[in-house]
């Protein structure tokens, strides 16, 4: 359950800076999660988590209209990796998916999603370079 003194707030998100303009957005807390991926994610953005295990969501957000290439879905799919309990592992594998295909079940916990028309990409965890607003407060 949410405690009454995050409600409302804005997440608290980690941001990464991607070439071509591309940014990462990381959720730090099950709520953040949540406002991430079913709030500030765009029907079009990608959406990106570890399988199999506790992670932060991850998003993709780029140029409007463009699409991102392998190199940069990987780039995100390996900070996604890197934010979560597979982050010692080597190959890990990651879900990626529209953000639009990215739901909440009734009643689900804060951070539970369900996912639809996936993609499971395999990459090593690394972790990004922070871009300027890196501990966004995003809202």
């Amino acid at each position: 359950m949410e405690h009454p003194a995050e409600r409302g707030r804005s997440p608290r998100l980690i941001v990464y800076a991607l070439p071509g303009g591309w940014r990462v957005l990381v959720g730090r807390t099950e709520a953040d999660n949540d406002r991430l991926s079913l709030k500030l994610a765009r029907p079009t953005d990608w959406w990106f988590h570890v399988r199999g295990m506790p992670g932060s969501h991850v998003v993709l957000q780029g140029p409007v209209g463009e699409e991102p290439d392998r190199n940069t879905r990987e780039a995100a799919a390996a900070i996604a990796a890197h934010h979560s309990k597979a982050r010692g592992g080597g190959v890990v594998a990651v879900t990626c998916t529209r953000a639009r295909y990215v739901t909440k079940p009734a009643g689900a916990k804060p951070g539970t999603v369900q996912v639809r028309k996936e993609v499971v990409l395999k990459v090593r965890p690394a972790p990004g370079e922070i871009a300027p607003e890196s501990e966004a407060d995003t809202g």
